[in-house]
């Protein structure tokens, strides 16, 4: 009995150091994500984009330009001429994951696809996944080419799911990312896939950073900082700081990184019933067992300090050199 009793226990700790080691294991994978960026409308994707390429914790398989109306036609491919300059003259990347073309118009209705090499890549590299372990897409501009995706491939719902940043709130509402292509959003709603979206409320209120706060992060921080910051005012005197008026209090909103944060476990959210969005963006609650999960907060003070971390570590050890000049990544001709 006793020697039974022995082996018993024996087998209970192998199972709990199996469970354990598991975990660890777990914990220490890398995420696959893909990113579909609007960069060059504004500053915020190349923040984005720095975090996401620098994060360690992740496994960047592709960054996917995407279209947006204020990008130079063709604006997918003046996107993609933009996501390649952040990349190799900004980051100083030699080696990086794919860059791949978005395509440059919105959707004609929420039925029809609209090829492009994005949405190749896209269904391409979600073969690899399934249900049990979902690819991650980080959707911060037009959903274009990720809803084409899945009207292409209605199989890709089971092997994908959808970060966003759009929409006001949880009612819906006119959101630059949304406007961009309203029948791509109402076929991502319309489909099962997976959607966590951060909405603007909650970006306004935790990732807005005024004209000191961004000095004081980004001004003596290197090669890449002194390019953020550049952008930085660059953006801020033409769109933000009122005109003849001294007054530098109004702050710019970090859009775009509320999607990392979330795959980063530094936000809170919650779920609701998923809706059917109007060609007005606003939300029709409609009878269905589908979700889609709201961020509702993020801890960004977190976020920040692990961003300029890796900002550091990553300029200590690799040769960016000095920052180009005289020319902006956003509204590149």
């Amino acid at each position: 009995m006793r020697l039974l009793r022995h082996l018993i226990y024996l087998a209970l700790l192998s199972i709990v150091s199996t469970g354990v080691t598991y975990a660890a294991q777990n914990a220490d994978a890398r995420l696959p994500v893909v990113l579909s960026t609007d960069v060059g409308n504004e500053i915020d994707d190349q923040w984005a984009i720095t975090y996401l390429l620098l994060q360690p914790r992740f496994d960047v398989l592709g960054v996917m330009s995407a279209q947006a109306p204020t990008i130079t036609a063709p604006a997918g491919h003046t996107s993609y001429r933009i996501l390649v300059d952040v990349v190799e003259n900004r980051l100083r990347m030699k080696t990086h994951p794919p860059l791949i073309e978005g395509g440059d118009q919105p959707l004609e209705n929420a039925r029809t696809a609209r090829l492009s090499p994005a949405v190749n890549f896209l269904i391409e590299t979600s073969r690899r996944f399934s249900k049990g372990n979902r690819l991650t897409v980080l959707m911060i501009g037009a959903a274009t080419d990720v809803a084409s995706a899945i009207l292409t491939d209605p199989t890709i719902v089971d092997r994908v799911r959808i970060i966003q940043m759009g929409f006001n709130d949880e009612q819906g509402g006119n959101e630059f990312n949304i406007a961009n292509d309203v029948h791509a959003v109402q076929a991502i709603l319309d489909s099962n896939v997976p959607l966590v979206v951060g909405p603007g409320k909650v970006c306004r209120a935790s990732l807005s950073l005024t004209f000191d706060q961004a000095r004081e992060m980004l001004a003596k921080r290197g090669a890449i900082g002194a390019w953020l910051w550049e952008e930085y005012q660059a953006w801020y005197f033409r769109y933000v700081k009122p005109l003849r008026v001294n007054d530098f209090s109004k702050p710019w909103v970090i859009w775009d990184d509320i999607t990392l944060a979330y795959v980063l476990g530094m936000t809170t959210q919650h779920t609701l019933p998923r809706p059917r969005m109007r060609d007005d963006m606003t939300f029709e609650q409609v009878k269905t067992d589908q979700t889609v999960t709201w961020v509702t907060d993020v801890d960004e003070q977190r976020m920040w300090a692990d961003f300029l971390s890796l900002v550091d570590e990553y300029q200590r050890t690799h040769a960016v050199g000095s920052r180009a000049t005289g020319r902006l990544t956003f509204m590149l001709p």
